[in-house]
């Protein structure tokens, strides 16, 4: 691609490779969210909003076929048909750009663009990463909530804390909005309700991660076909959808699944992060998805691993072992099939008077839990621009752009970057018992998060 209208200075640093290694090493600094994604491409025109398709698969036929009905041209079989579900995947653009004035920072300019790419790659990195995330913790995180405020009488409509996993219901395939078409089903304190309808509030005071742009919960109204009992609509009782994901807590106190017990407001101090509640996640994880030899990828940040170091059960396990890596590195690289991922980024819920504790999440993934969704147009975009005033780079799915000076006085050099593209946690609700006999009823059945205090 010509580079012959970019400052002498900038065009050495492009025609070495240096521009596409700084940028491309800052991408790759840490491992992250994004590196648990399977990546796909998505075509052009096809709208900011693909609907993705999910094949399910037919029960076993355990029923041997009767030899007097073997006959004719169907030899005395029905067809039999399998099923299938369908979940979003959101197309958006995300960039930033920064300016460089080669007359005031031509003292060491090759440095100076050179850094610039670096730090464009780092913000790029840490964006996508982020997104990432937001999608993995929103998915797993809906469906398990808690009665906000007590009802005085019995009636239909009751305040909770998140109404995300409550949104929609799996209907022939299809996840369609909460209606009385539309049902699900909730367990309220004790007790099952029909859930007919969701109102999530104008200003969300919801406790789930406040202030935590694209991961904090929505607080909201849910209607149900018929009066919650005072007893079940109590403030701090447990709201949880029948096809919620699991979430697990130290000492037994488990949200979603089949027999949900507690909520996270139900942590206290005792409730650290234990080996045991890792083993519940992974057991959950392998009833779930049938994945007995899979590895799993476990996200927690530093404290989480300090936490797990103090565990009974792992001082136990590493009972002497001092010339271990793992205790002479303060790191654990894997255990029980399970790689350990220190992150920066694992969300932390500060201490309020809803949940009067500090709250650190983990999370467990197995493979296929994320899918990042890469526009096809911008690959596109890299031949457009051929010949023109800009040199266009594609380096881990990130279009990086630096545009020659286009200004009156021709200084100033535009360095930018930008990502077209979404992720989505898929869903599982084929997946049923009749398939894999140990899975739940879960729509979300690829990670566990783990809520503990710290």
């Amino acid at each position: 691609m010509p580079i012959q209208n970019m400052p002498q200075g900038i065009q050495a640093a492009i025609q070495q490779g240096f521009l596409a290694r700084d940028f491309e090493e800052a991408l790759r600094s840490t491992v992250g969210f994004r590196a648990i994604a399977d990546k796909e491409e998505v075509a052009i025109n096809v709208g900011e909003t693909v609907t993705k398709t999910r094949n399910g698969l037919k029960a076993p036929a355990m029923a041997p076929m009767m030899p007097s009905a073997n006959t004719n041209l169907d030899n005395g079989l029905n067809p039999s048909a399998y099923t299938i579900e369908q979940y979003a995947l959101a197309l958006n653009q995300y960039g930033d750009t920064i300016d460089l004035n080669i007359v005031t920072s031509q003292v060491g300019i090759g440095n100076q663009f050179l850094l610039n790419t670096t730090i464009n790659g780092i913000q790029a990195r840490q964006t996508l990463d982020r997104l990432a995330r937001n999608a993995l913790y929103s998915a797993y995180l809906g469906g398990n909530t808690r009665v906000r405020v007590s009802l005085t009488s019995a009636g239909p409509n009751i305040a909770v804390d998140d109404v995300r996993g409550f949104l929609t219901v799996l209907n022939n395939g299809q996840f369609l909005p909460v209606s009385p078409t539309n049902t699900a089903q909730v367990v309220v304190g004790a007790n099952v309700y029909t859930l007919i309808g969701v109102t999530p509030d104008q200003s969300s005071v919801s406790s789930v991660l406040p202030g935590t742009t694209g991961i904090s919960g929505q607080s909201g109204l849910l209607t149900f076909a018929t009066n919650v009992a005072t007893t079940d609509a109590t403030a701090g009782n447990l709201v949880a959808h029948a096809n919620g994901p699991v979430v697990v807590r130290p000492n037994g106190k488990w949200g979603g699944g089949a027999s949900p017990n507690a909520t996270t407001a139900s942590l206290v101090a005792s409730d650290t992060l234990t080996l045991g509640a890792i083993e519940d996640a992974v057991a959950q994880l392998r009833a779930n998805t049938g994945m007995l030899q899979d590895p799993f990828f476990l996200y927690l940040d530093t404290f989480s691993m300090r936490q797990l170091f103090s565990d009974p059960d792992f001082k136990l396990m590493y009972q002497g072992q001092y010339g271990s890596e793992e205790v002479r590195t303060g790191k654990l690289f894997q255990l029980f099939g399970v790689n350990f991922v220190p992150t920066n980024e694992a969300p932390v819920q500060p201490a309020s008077s809803a949940v009067p504790v500090r709250v650190r999440r983990p999370i467990l993934c197995a493979p296929g839990v994320l899918i990042e969704g890469d526009f096809a147009g911008m690959r596109e975009k890299a031949y457009e621009v051929a010949g023109s005033n800009s040199e266009v780079q594609m380096l881990d799915g990130i279009m990086q752009v630096v545009r020659a000076p286009l200004d009156r006085l021709q200084q100033i050099v535009a360095q930018s970057w930008f990502w077209i593209g979404g992720f989505v946690a898929p869903t599982d609700a084929t997946a049923t018992s009749v398939i894999i006999p140990s899975a739940g009823a879960q729509y979300l059945k690829r990670a566990v998060v783990i809520e503990h205090v710290g």
